[in-house]
């Protein structure tokens, strides 16, 4: 016997997944729109619990929307060569590692700006001296970090 339907509210709670980002996920497409009950409250059987489930731990180990997207696609097809999951997860990790040699640079750059700091007066603070003059680094460009965000 499957499980008993539920609202968008026990679903989040079931999940850990907040009801703004459930409907987030549903305008997105990908969460497929649910029925809905006679009162219009949306209705979520186990197969939306367990996509979203699905969704929730991708995005915690940082894959992107497309990814997840693409992934979901592939579920549709378990009889196919896993290749290409394999490459998706693959494309993950060497941004993964990109950002961590990225985030590395920073932090090398923080630590020297923050040693050379002698106290003092804010006009003379060498922290904010490095911070308004670029020429004051050691890295010639700084490559923003790409943060994940979940919503």
């Amino acid at each position: 016997m499957g499980q008993k339907p539920k609202t968008i509210g026990a679903l989040s709670k079931e999940t850990g997944v907040k009801v703004t980002t459930i409907r987030y996920y549903e305008q997105i497409g990908l969460m497929i729109a649910p029925d809905r009950s006679n009162s219009g409250q949306r209705i979520y059987d186990g197969t939306a619990i367990e996509r979203l489930n699905f969704i929730r731990h991708a995005r915690e180990l940082g894959f992107p929307t497309g990814a997840i997207r693409e992934l979901i696609e592939l579920q549709t097809q378990p009889g196919d060569d896993c290749s290409v999951v394999d490459e998706i997860a693959r494309r993950h990790l060497t941004d993964v590692r990109r950002r961590l040699s990225q985030l590395e640079s920073l932090e090398g750059e923080l630590k020297r700006m923050i040693a050379s700091c002698e106290g003092g007066k804010i006009g003379v603070c060498t922290v904010m001296a490095c911070l308004s003059d670029h020429a004051q680094c050691l890295a010639d460009a700084h490559e923003k970090v790409d943060v994940v965000v979940s919503p």
